[in-house]
């Protein structure tokens, strides 16, 4: 997956993905080739997330861990880092610092 730092002809969704009572909250950000991503925010604290497509998340600041599906571990993760979940499944989160990040969805 190539990292850019800004993105060139895309579509910006006005309306706010907002999840748990507004502590995460995101944008969707569409693209003529028909991908989609989202890009937000996240509030400390403890998130369980289901998928439909899959997704990368790509931690741009700040710190969580994350317990992939399957998995019994978690998983500390910083700015710079990212993780892959599959379609079709549950993740958990525990945010520890306010944490910017951009999900890229793959086809389901």
């Amino acid at each position: 997956m190539v990292v850019t730092e800004k993105f060139a002809n895309a579509t910006i969704v006005k309306k706010a993905n907002i999840y748990f009572d507004g502590k995460v909250t995101s944008r969707t950000v569409l693209f003529a080739d028909g991908t989609r991503k989202t890009l937000g925010i996240m509030l400390p604290g403890d998130y369980e997330f289901d998928t439909a497509a899959p997704e990368i998340i790509e931690i741009l600041n700040g710190e969580l861990a994350v317990q992939l599906p399957g998995e019994n571990t978690w998983q500390s993760l910083a700015a710079g880092n990212q993780f892959a979940v599959g379609a079709n499944s549950r993740f958990k989160l525990q945010v520890k610092t306010v944490v910017d990040y951009c999900c890229s969805y793959g086809e389901k």
